[in-house]
C-alpha cells in the first residue's frame, strides 16, 4: 500500500478498515444506517460518525477537514495523490462504501499529540508542544496568531477560528536545514539519503527518527567490515570452556540488505551491561547472522550504538529547544506575577511538552541525553531545563484525533 500505482488503492484499504471497525464497535450504529438508507433516509447529518483523519505527512491545510498533499516521507511513494486533498480521497472511497462517516478534522500526529497531552497534563499550565520521536520525527506547537503570517495567504475554503488569539503550527521539522548547512554528516548518513526514495529531502528526519537509525548502524558496520585495517568480527572468540572460533557472518546475514537492521537492535546494545556485552553478542547472532562475535566486537558496536543513538537525542533537542526559545515561554511566570501561597516567592510556570513515539519511549537514556543538550543550550541552561516538564502522550495520534474530531463536531453543530 505504500508504494501503490494509485492513491484509490491506499484509500480504499483505509475506508475498509472503517467499515470493520464499525461493524464491531458500532454494529448497531452501522445496522441503523443500512436501514435508514434503504429507506432513502440516510443524509441526515446527525446520524454521521464524526472522523478525525490522523495523515502524518506534510500537507498545506487549508481549513480544519481539508489539506493537501506535499510530498509522502516515511517510505510511502505513491505519486497521484501529490496535490490532491487528502480529506476528500478518504471521504470518496468512505462514501463509496456507504458508511455513516464524515473526515470532521484532518490532524497531524504530532497536533494529537498537542492535543492529547493538553487534555491529560497536570496542573493549569497548557501544553507547548506535541513531538513525535519514533519511526519519523515532527513537532506542533502554540505559536501566537499574528506571527502566523502564511494566514494572509490562505484563499479557496480557508477557515480558521481567531478567538483564542493562537494557532497549533506544524512544524514539518523533518526537513530542517535539508540544504546540510548545519546539520551533521556522515559518509553513512550520505549512503543512506542517495538509496531512499526521497534523497535530499528529510535531512533531519534521516539522523532523527527511528526508521533509519538501524540503517546508519548498517552502513557504518559494512564500511568498518569492508575495510581492511579494522579487525571487526575477524578474530577468534572465545566461547565456552574457553573454546576458540572464529567470527562468521551469514550470507545471507541482514547486514548485507538495505533496512535490515531494526532500531531495537540499537537499544538492546545501548542498554547492554552484561559481562563481555554477552547480550549484544547474542543480539548479532539472532538478529544479523553473526556467529561467535567476540566481547571486542561487541564493545565496538555498542560504542557505534551509543554514538548514533545519541546523536539522535541531542539533534531532538535542537527542535525542542528552537520551539520553547522562539516562543518565549521560559520567560513567563505563573499568573504573570502571581505569588506562591506558602513561600511568598514568585513562581516559575513549568513549559510542558507531550511526546510520543518508540524512542523517546522505549529508547535507553533518550529523554536524558535531550535534558543533557537543553542545559548546554544558552538560552535555556540548567534553571530553564529543570521547568521544562516532559510527558508521554501515549497514542497521541490517535486519542488527540478523537478529541480535535469531537470539538470539530461540535462547532459544526453550533456548540
Amino acid at each position: 500500500m505504500m508504494v501503490a500505482k494509485t492513491s484509490k488503492e491506499l484509500f480504499a484499504f483505509l475506508a475498509r478498515q472503517i467499515e470493520s471497525f464499525l461493524k464491531i464497535h458500532h454494529s448497531d450504529h452501522f445496522e441503523e444506517h443500512h436501514r435508514r438508507r434503504q429507506n432513502g433516509d440516510d443524509t441526515a447529518d446527525e446520524h454521521f460518525l464524526q472522523l478525525g483523519f490522523t495523515f502524518s505527512f506534510p500537507v498545506h491545510q487549508i481549513s480544519i477537514n481539508k489539506g493537501h498533499l506535499i510530498r509522502w516521507t516515511k517510505g510511502f511513494d505513491i505519486a497521484d495523490a501529490i496535490g490532491k486533498d487528502v480529506c476528500s480521497l478518504l471521504q470518496s472511497e468512505i462514501d463509496a462504501l456507504h458508511l455513516p462517516v464524515k473526515v470532521a478534522a484532518l490532524v497531524n500526529d504530532t497536533v494529537g499529540t498537542l492535543m492529547a497531552r493538553s487534555y491529560t497534563s497536570p496542573g493549569k499550565t497548557g501544553t507547548l508542544l506535541g513531538a513525535i520521536f519514533g519511526t519519523g520525527t515532527n513537532g506542533a506547537y502554540v505559536e501566537k496568531l499574528e506571527k502566523v503570517t502564511k494566514l494572509k495567504k490562505v484563499k479557496e475554503g480557508g477557515d480558521f477560528d481567531a478567538s483564542t488569539g493562537n494557532m497549533i503550527v506544524n512544524t514539518e521539522w523533518g526537513s530542517f536545514d535539508n540544504d546540510l548547512s548545519v546539520l551533521p554528516n556522515t559518509p553513512y548518513d550520505i549512503a543512506l539519503d542517495k538509496d531512499s526514495n526521497n534523497p535530499g529531502i528529510q535531512m533531519f528526519e534521516k539522523r532523527v527518527s527511528g526508521m533509519f537509525l538501524g540503517e546508519v548502524l548498517r552502513r557504518a558496520i559494512l564500511s568498518m567490515i569492508q575495510d581492511g585495517r579494522t579487525e571487526l568480527f575477524k578474530d577468534e572468540s572465545s566461547g565456552t570452556n574457553d573454546v576458540h572460533s572464529t567470527c562468521t557472518i551469514a550470507e545471507d546475514s541482514p547486514l548485507y540488505k538495505q533496512w535490515g537492521i531494526d532500531t531495537s537492535f540499537l537499544s538492546i546494545a545501548h542498554e547492554d551491561q552484561s559481562a563481555g556485552h554477552h547480550i549484544t553478542r547474542q543480539a548479532l547472532n539472532r538478529d544479523l547472522g553473526v556467529d561467535a562475535a567476540s566481547s571486542e566486537d561487541a564493545q565496538a558496536i555498542k560504542i557505534l550504538v551509543e554514538a548514533i543513538g545519541k546523536r539522535s537525542a541531542r539533534l531532538s533537542a535542537v527542535a525542542i529547544g528552537a520551539v520553547i526559545t522562539s516562543t518565549g515561554n521560559l520567560s513567563l511566570t505563573a499568573g504573570e506575577g502571581s505569588r506562591g501561597e506558602e513561600k511568598g516567592v514568585f513562581e516559575e510556570e513549568v513549559v510542558d511538552i507531550g511526546v510520543d513515539g518508540s524512542l523517546v519511549e522505549y529508547y535507553p537514556g533518550f529523554e536524558e541525553y535531550i535534558r543533557e543538550a537543553l542545559r548546554e543550550t544558552e538560552s535555556i541552561g540548567e534553571r530553564g531545563e529543570k521547568r521544562i516538564r516532559i510527558g508521554i502522550a501515549k497514542d497521541g495520534s490517535g486519542v488527540g484525533a478523537a478529541l480535535i474530531a469531537l470539538v470539530a463536531g461540535g462547532r459544526e453543530a453550533g456548540s
